[in-house]
């Protein structure tokens, strides 16, 4: 499958992979301070964004780890660094256990998979939201001016909801409507987590926000699972999605992460 693709920028190539029911917009924070240094390659995963869904693509994290190295691969980039959040930060840990050649450094952000109790069902709130979102989206525009949207939308997702830009609340409403490999991605998870070993010689960093509802710290954010060498990071006052709450500071752990590469 042929996944969509923006770049922007130019140096060093670095992939950013989205969440569930997410879209390469949810970058666009974290992308206008990227570009100055390197060039920006930002998927929409399948059934995600501008990318086509096919019943025929497997969509638990190995496969469309897979996937993505093979688009990549096609547009001529043999190495690369990796920012990914939630599923994207998951899907980013087991591209680089597949083939370790191909990733320079990983940054993830609130990574899925790093629970030692795989979910066996839908997780209830995120179906809702999936839900609510496709119901909303014809009146988002409107509805998004107002703060108690905004709260119903984000309160979860961000401690900072009040401050999200509205540009940054729209992408995300739409893109959770669209995303119709939102459930077949959910499905294919279940049962699985993350415990493959990455060669010490990719530096990794994992940043989770000390308010992560979706991915909270005594469930879903296991340091045994990460790989030994892992540096941990708690941003104050983030949730889910670092890169919208401590966009800077996220950015700050990408420089770090990548000067590290030998």
């Amino acid at each position: 499958m042929k996944l969509a693709i923006e770049s922007q920028g130019s140096g060093e190539p670095i992939v950013l992979i989205h969440g569930l029911g997410s879209a390469a917009t949810a970058w666009k924070p974290l992308t206008k301070l990227l570009i100055e240094n390197f060039q920006v390659l930002s998927i929409d995963l399948p059934g995600h964004g501008n990318s086509p869904f096919s019943p025929d693509q497997p969509m638990d994290p190995i496969s469309l780890a897979k996937l993505v190295i093979k688009n990549i691969e096609d547009l001529g980039i043999e190495r690369f660094s990796l920012i990914g959040n939630s599923l994207g930060g998951w899907i980013s840990l087991e591209m680089a256990a597949i083939q370790p050649d191909k990733i320079k450094g990983i940054i993830a952000l609130a990574p899925a998979g790093l629970w030692l109790t795989p979910f066996t069902s839908r997780y209830p709130g995120e179906v809702a939201l999936r839900v609510i979102a496709e119901g909303a989206n014809k009146v988002a525009p409107s509805i998004l001016n107002y703060s108690w949207a905004k709260k119903i939308g984000f309160e979860t997702v961000s401690p900072r909801w009040r401050e999200l830009d509205y540009e940054i609340c729209l992408d995300a409403t739409n893109a959770m409507a669209k995303s119709h490999g939102y459930f077949p991605a959910w499905d294919a998870l279940l049962g699985k987590r993350f415990d493959k070993k990455i060669d010490k010689s990719i530096p990794v960093t994992i940043v989770f926000g000390d308010t992560d509802h979706t991915l909270p710290e005594k469930t879903c954010q296991e340091r045994s699972l990460a790989p030994e060498h892992a540096k941990w990071v708690i941003l104050p006052e983030t949730g889910h999605a670092p890169m919208w709450d401590s966009t800077e500071l996220v950015y700050a752990e990408v420089l770090n992460t990548v000067r590290s590469i030998v």
